[in-house]
């Protein structure tokens, strides 16, 4: 079969097969009289083997070692193929989120462009400082898209950078609220305790809220006290049980404490959380000094129930719970009527 036959069938140019040849990829087993190329059934088979492999992203190169190469397994090549498929795909995943982040930010012409491109430039650098000059560069010209700063606050480690794209992403016109809800449902517990701390530091987002909820449940103990504090500055009662936790297990326990008075103020809230607080002191697992950091908290609390328990405390078992609440006891009597 001639070269032009080969070509009408197979459907790779008569200039493909040429290079073919010259690679010694499928070279034709024959030559006509006048000298013309002349392939064998065996040749045709052997061309469609390297298109197929070509369908699948190898190179040239790549597939003449497949051919040749004994060694050169089938797995061993899929293996790769699943390897440079990712990446190439973990790449235009990357692009396609710049692009939308430019498309966000709705660029008025080339020089906001520009500017966007250069900041996510930046934003990739291996050094911290550049990384944080590049966020507050940013934040003082155009609008950087809230998306953008969304995005760099899940993928940024270093505790400062990240402190300052969370600022520039809560003063942001913008929502990056889909991208945090999303990172607070991520696999790595690094990702989740970041979205969750950026969502605390814009409680004005809409669905924020819901979020925190959301991440009351989570696995991860610092993600939960994250959201809790946030939830109870809200005035969400939600967060109680994992406030009244945080006491207990002595975590950001002060502030804990405080979030927790301030809840008490809430209708209907005070005798809730009071009897949260004294059912933890009566469980047989808590030691004094769990005891004692309770008795504390009880004296944030508004109303009369939190009051009677630290009063009952003042004659407790364990000396030293007894000594702080008769001394906080005394506080609260020392108190103005208008003193909460």
């Amino acid at each position: 079969m001639l070269i032009g036959d080969v070509a009408r069938r197979s459907g790779v140019s008569t200039r493909m097969l040429r290079h073919y040849d010259a690679l010694g990829l499928v070279r034709p087993t024959g030559r006509t009289a006048g000298g013309y190329r002349e392939y064998s059934a065996e040749d045709v088979r052997r061309i469609f083997h390297v298109e197929s492999l070509r369908s699948l992203g190898l190179s040239l190169k790549q597939i003449g070692r497949a051919l040749e190469d004994p060694a050169f397994t089938p797995s061993a090549l899929v293996g790769d193929l699943i390897r440079w498929t990712e990446e190439r795909l973990a790449r235009e995943q990357e692009l396609l989120e710049r692009l939308r982040a430019i498309d966000t930010s709705a660029p008025a012409g080339w020089q906001d462009v520009l500017r966007i491109v250069a900041l996510m430039r930046e934003l990739d650098s291996t050094s911290a400082a550049r990384r944080n000059q590049a966020v507050l560069a940013g934040s003082e010209g155009a609008p950087v898209p809230a998306e953008l700063l969304a995005r760099a606050v899940l993928d940024e480690s270093d505790p400062h950078v990240a402190g300052a794209l969370r600022w520039a992403l809560a003063r942001s016109d913008g929502d990056g609220r889909a991208v945090l809800g999303a990172g607070t449902r991520s696999e790595d517990v690094a990702v989740r305790r970041r979205a969750v701390l950026a969502i605390t530091e814009m409680p004005g987002a809409p669905g924020a809220a819901a979020v925190l909820e959301g991440a009351l449940g989570d696995a991860d103990a610092t993600v939960r006290r994250h959201a809790a504090l946030a939830l109870g500055r809200q005035g969400v009662t939600a967060a109680v049980p994992e406030l009244v936790g945080m006491v207990v297990e002595g975590s950001n326990d002060v502030e804990a404490a405080e979030v927790l008075g301030a809840l008490s103020r809430e209708p209907g809230c005070a005798e809730r959380i009071t009897a949260a607080l004294a059912d933890a002191l009566a469980a047989p697992a808590a030691d004094s000094a769990t005891r004692i950091r309770l008795t504390q908290a009880l004296v944030e609390l508004e109303g009369a129930p939190a009051q009677e328990v630290l009063h009952h405390l003042t004659r407790d078992d364990d000396p030293a719970v007894a000594l702080v609440a008769t001394a906080l006891a005394g506080v609260i009597e020392e108190r103005p009527p208008d003193v909460p």
